[in-house]
């Protein structure tokens, strides 16, 4: 008869039976146990001290890339107003700044040469004209305080309304301030 005591005694031996019963789990339980982690720490080792290099044909890093990476957002030009013929023309500054709505009528833009569209505009005299195109209107935005002085885009306005049908003066040069 087996008593009480015979039943504990079966009891803990099987409770200290491990998962590993065969030589062979033991050497597969060795094996992950230690050659696992080490070329885990190996690979990570590896990551963490190659540096990252641009991909091939890549020029991110080159001496150019990297001065129009930190170039000045903006700059300013000086332009010398007391002398009129460094300025643009008229046509220079048509073909600049006003061709891109003017040529192709975008917007509404009067076409360059149109004088249908233009003769009533042109009645309304040279001031008039260049008042819309400095301080813009309907579509177009103002041009005053852009790339070209308010004398350039006066000759921009002759040149596009006496190529539709006024015969407007060249402006005057602007007066310079004495030093």
């Amino acid at each position: 008869m087996s008593g009480p005591q015979d039943h504990n005694q079966a009891h803990d031996e099987e409770s200290h039976e491990g998962p590993i019963k065969t030589p062979k789990q033991l050497a597969l339980a060795v094996l992950f146990a230690f050659v696992v982690p080490v070329i885990v720490i190996v690979m990570l080792a590896s990551y963490v001290t190659t540096e990252s290099k641009p991909s091939a044909g890549s020029e991110a890093l080159e001496a150019q890339a990297t001065a129009a990476r930190v170039q000045p957002v903006g700059r300013i030009e000086v332009k010398d107003l007391s002398d009129p013929a460094s300025m643009k023309t008229g046509q220079q500054v048509f073909e600049a700044q006003c061709t891109a709505c003017h040529t192709a009528g975008a917007l509404g833009a009067p076409k360059l040469g149109d004088l249908a569209a233009w003769v009533a505009r042109n009645k309304t005299g040279y001031e008039a004209l260049l008042n819309s195109a400095l301080k813009g209107k309907n579509a177009m935005t103002a041009q005053s305080g852009g790339d070209f002085s308010d004398f350039e885009i006066g000759r921009a306005v002759v040149y596009m309304a006496n190529s539709s049908g006024a015969k407007f003066d060249e402006p005057k040069a602007p007066a310079v301030a004495a030093k």
